[in-house]
């Protein structure tokens, strides 16, 4: 029993250290991009909308007007962008009130 438990806490440290690796790799290139003036951001059209409770216990939907929103072009969200893979595919937002 405790060579197991000492075996799945050496795979989470391996998996917790791999993906900081990766993270950190991923956050590099992107400043190498930005450095070299290549395409490290990128926009993508957003449709926002609204979905407005009402007393009968319906939703209303607002439409608002599709903008533009800044991305990186990069696997996970850096400098407070979201990634473009994501925004590509969450084009329309919901927003709740």
């Amino acid at each position: 029993m405790a060579r197991s438990l000492a075996g799945l806490r050496r795979a989470l440290l391996a998996a917790v250290i791999l993906l900081a690796v990766v993270y950190a790799a991923d956050y590099a290139l992107l400043r190498y991009k930005a450095s070299a003036n290549k395409a490290a951001f990128d926009t993508v059209t957003v449709k926002p909308y609204y979905a407005v409770p009402r007393k009968d216990h319906k939703l209303k939907y607002m439409f608002d007007d599709p903008r533009d929103e800044t991305c990186v072009n990069s696997l996970f969200p850096h400098l407070g962008d979201k990634p473009c893979w994501y925004l590509q595919t969450h084009a329309r937002q919901r927003i709740n009130l």
